[in-house]
């Protein structure tokens, strides 16, 4: 029996937290879109070398993380490392944006296709960890390189995630620890007949939307002051 390809979102959710992808799943469409400052922030990544030659003025007026020369000397550095590799016209101008890939088990939007080798580009809106991604981005990179391999028919071995707000470009390759990662999301997804599990990790419910639905207990405020104990 074919089995309908898992979106890029879910994925990304459920390597997360499968608990939170089982709410979310459960949400209207429109409920799933993301708020217009997101788009803001990815528009960035079309804009790099406009943004380099900005004054600390015009910078101060986008929609970035982190101080203006801060951001130009990030921006700066990340273009002369990736333009000594060859690296930063492919990702300033690439063959393609904003393409909806379907593979044998994923499909989603890649945000941006490089050719000569084939990879995709993920514009994430949020900020980066200290080195390498978050290990939902990298299940996500995982099935938007897997992605375009199946509709290709050629190997993806490398993939981008960039953080424009912060000035941040990084690489990873399709190892075989990352690409374990991702089985495990989509096995999660698939096995979401009824809410998984809480997550023993309760950072990740501080910020979480569906929180009061899930039921787990946040500590407030108060409770991290020592009041009320």
């Amino acid at each position: 029996m074919t089995r309908t390809p898992v979106s890029f979102s879910d994925l990304r959710t459920a390597a997360y937290c499968p608990r939170k992808c089982y709410y979310q799943r459960r949400q209207a469409d429109e409920d799933r879109e993301p708020p217009p400052e997101v788009e803001s922030i990815r528009a960035l990544a079309t804009r790099y070398d406009e943004l380099l030659e900005a004054s600390p003025g015009a910078l101060e007026s986008e929609p970035i993380a982190v101080p203006a020369v801060r951001y130009r000397d990030r921006l700066g550095a990340a273009r002369d490392r990736l333009a000594d590799a060859g690296q930063w016209d492919r990702l300033s101008e690439p063959a393609d944006r904003e393409v909806f890939a379907t593979g044998r088990h994923c499909r989603g939007i890649v945000h941006k296709v490089l050719e000569d080798p084939l990879e995709p580009s993920l514009i994430s809106s949020g900020k980066p960890p200290e080195n390498g991604v978050w290990e939902s981005q990298s299940v996500h990179a995982v099935a938007a390189a897997k992605a375009l391999a199946w509709e290709h028919q050629e190997s993806v071995d490398r993939a981008w995630l960039e953080y424009p707000a912060d000035g941040v470009i990084r690489s990873i390759d399709m190892t075989t620890r990352r690409k374990a990662q991702y089985r495990s999301a989509l096995r999660a997804v698939r096995e979401l007949d009824g809410p998984p599990a809480r997550t023993n990790n309760r950072s990740k419910c501080e910020s979480c939307e569906f929180a009061a639905e899930c039921g787990v207990k946040t500590r407030t405020l108060r409770s991290l002051l020592g009041f009320g104990q």
